[in-house]
């Protein structure tokens, strides 16, 4: 029988040892040999069969240490591309979710001796954002991938030509208004002299005489008077409450409420465009109320959003730590700031617009702002929800 056969207890026990990671100052790279202790370190050294890999990496040291930091590097840079693609995330994170694989490249075996040395090489060489913190080295990963970019400048593009596209529309509805309200008194001032003339034109008529012989000259008289009276009568009652409603049209009821009705729907339109199931954005303060984060203390702090992942999902750098957090906005809420700050309007008509907040109503859950900058300067919006509007950092 053998030494170890493959069946055996101490051939199964040497697989579960050897079956996770082992310290990396016993791993030997040119012949992919991990050893448990120093003693099995020692004893693989003195092999045949290292010696005889020992014999070939001494050949060409320089191109075996560069292959190895090449594919080194290639792999780490694919894992943060991979799982940390658009989060700022400690060095050492990334490192040890690198080698949990067992089979990957070892540091011992690359051009560089230490993490941090390989964390500044990655700074040097503009393949990350990297920063030396009192928690440690940070690390953002730069996507270049062309794709990207083009995605990245094509949605840019078309956010852009539907704010100038609706910044138009805004500025020839309001030109519109303005006509009207420039065209209104004109109309009705002519509908009130037309009214004036026609009712003078009917009281300085004469009467009617009717002439159809002399027996029945006297009767017919009387018949054209009184035939005249109602029918005066019945003139003075039917353009009698046109030439008063016209008056009343004058003095701002008709022509103004005309003009809030096509406010009226220009707020419907606006509110229908632009309401929509999702509100996060970048450079807002926010809240965590995520249970699932409530044992790690992240339950009620405030973070800002720093990054948006499709509409839903935010990066939060929180305020106290730093700690960089990916939440779906369903687990975030919105901040309402003291009187006088500086909000942004997260959803509804006016999406995207700062505004500076005046008063707070605590039973209705609601607040009046004042709408600051753009196309819609100092518009003030009377009962806003809290949900639909946010603390600027």
């Amino acid at each position: 029988m053998g030494k170890n056969e493959f069946l055996t207890p101490k051939a199964i026990a040497n697989r579960i040892k050897a079956k996770g990671l082992q310290k990396l100052r016993w791993y030997c790279q040119m012949c992919q040999k991990q050893c448990r202790d120093e003693n099995g370190f020692k004893c693989h050294c003195m092999s045949e069969s290292h010696q005889r890999q020992m014999l070939v990496f001494g050949q060409n040291p320089n191109r075996i240490v560069d292959g190895y930091s090449e594919e080194f590097e290639r792999s780490f840079m694919e894992h943060i591309k991979r799982s940390h693609r658009f989060s700022r995330v400690a060095a050492t994170v990334v490192y040890n979710e690198y080698i949990a694989d067992r089979h990957h490249i070892h540091m011992n075996s690359t051009q560089w001796a230490t993490l941090t040395e390989f964390v500044k090489y990655l700074g040097r060489t503009g393949q990350c954002k990297v920063e030396e913190t009192p928690k440690g080295w940070f690390m953002t990963y730069i996507d270049r991938d062309s794709e990207t970019l083009f995605k990245e400048r094509l949605k840019n593009k078309r956010h852009k030509s539907d704010v100038a596209e609706e910044e138009k529309q805004e500025r020839a509805i309001i030109k519109q208004i303005e006509r009207a309200e420039q065209l209104m008194p004109v109309s009705a001032n002519t509908e009130l002299v037309s009214s004036d003339a026609l009712l003078l034109k009917s009281e300085q008529a004469g009467k009617i005489a009717f002439s159809l012989g002399s027996s029945s000259k006297s009767v017919v008289g009387e018949t054209a008077e009184s035939s005249k009276i109602v029918f005066e009568k019945f003139e003075t009652e039917k353009n009698g409450p046109k030439i008063k409603n016209s008056g009343a049209q004058m003095k701002g009821g008709g022509g103004g409420s005309a003009i809030e009705d096509l406010m009226k729907e220009q707020e419907m339109a606006k509110e229908r465009s632009n309401r929509k199931d999702y509100w996060l954005c970048e450079g807002i303060v926010v809240k965590v109320v995520s249970n699932a984060l409530a044992e790690k203390g992240y339950y009620k702090k405030k973070g800002v959003v720093i990054k948006v992942i499709e509409k839903y999902v935010g990066e939060i750098e929180m305020l106290d730590s730093n700690h960089v957090l990916r939440v779906d906005q369903e687990e975030l809420e919105t901040v309402i700031p003291q009187i006088g700050c500086l909000v942004r309007i997260v959803n509804g008509a006016y999406r995207g617009s700062n505004a500076r907040l005046i008063s707070v109503d605590t039973d209705n859950y609601c607040a009046k702002v004042q709408i600051e900058k753009g196309i819609y300067d100092g518009r003030v919006l009377q009962a806003v929800d809290y949900e639909d509007i946010c603390k600027v950092i």
